[in-house]
């Protein structure tokens, strides 16, 4: 995907500024110069790191809440969605802070670089989801991270009261739900992925355990 597909996507997906587009293109060379060292994401995911990866996480920003003031991204990994949700936020969500909760230290120190280097409205925390404590975020995400009802516990965990989570799942999302249904009573929106035919957005909210 050349740089002007991609900012034709991103205009289209989340309205992205010229100016966001090029932080994400300067995101896009730091990952890819320090996926050289650690395994920040899949080597063979690099070609299509656009679509993939950036163009997948920024499809959340359209439906995170206008005058949401703290988005808790869990098990970001490389950067996903977190670190894009916290670029693209001075666009539209310019009052929000962006918490990233990973585990692995070095990955953590690619996030902090990233947060440092691009000015942005966001922090890093170097711990296991489980112990950290309540964020009380308005909207929660993740991308890729956990079973259907471990996913819910942690999201149950840290969001606010009325709070959100907009969740990342694959070609097995219909199948999590159910899962999930066992044990937790939420509200569902389902919204198709802008990235791939198999995955979809949910949009989980009145998370309760039954």
């Amino acid at each position: 995907m050349t740089p002007t597909e991609a900012f034709g996507r991103l205009q289209a997906v989340a309205n992205v500024s010229r100016e966001t587009f090029e932080k994400l293109e300067e995101f896009a060379e730091l990952l890819k110069k320090w996926n050289a060292k650690i395994n920040l994401v899949s080597p063979a995911t690099i070609p299509v790191l656009w679509d993939r990866h950036i163009i997948d996480s920024a499809q959340l920003m359209p439906i995170v809440p206008a005058g949401t003031s703290k988005l808790v991204d869990i098990g970001t990994g490389g950067g996903f969605p977190g670190l894009v949700l916290a670029i693209l936020a001075s666009d539209s969500h310019e009052a929000m802070k962006t918490t990233m909760i990973e585990s692995d230290a070095r990955k953590c120190a690619f996030l902090q670089t990233a947060v440092s280097q691009f000015g942005l409205n966001a922090d890093v925390m170097t711990n296991r989801i489980e112990r950290v404590a309540p964020q009380q975020a308005d909207v929660l995400t993740s991308r890729a991270l956990a079973p259907g009802p471990l996913l819910m516990s942690f999201a149950h965990r840290h969001l606010a009261k009325g709070g959100k989570a907009l969740l990342l799942k694959g070609a097995n999302a219909q199948k999590e739900i159910d899962e999930s249904l066992a044990s937790w009573a939420f509200d569902l929106k389902k919204k198709a992925s802008e990235t791939s035919a198999e995955a979809v957005v949910l949009e989980i909210s009145n998370l309760r355990p039954r």
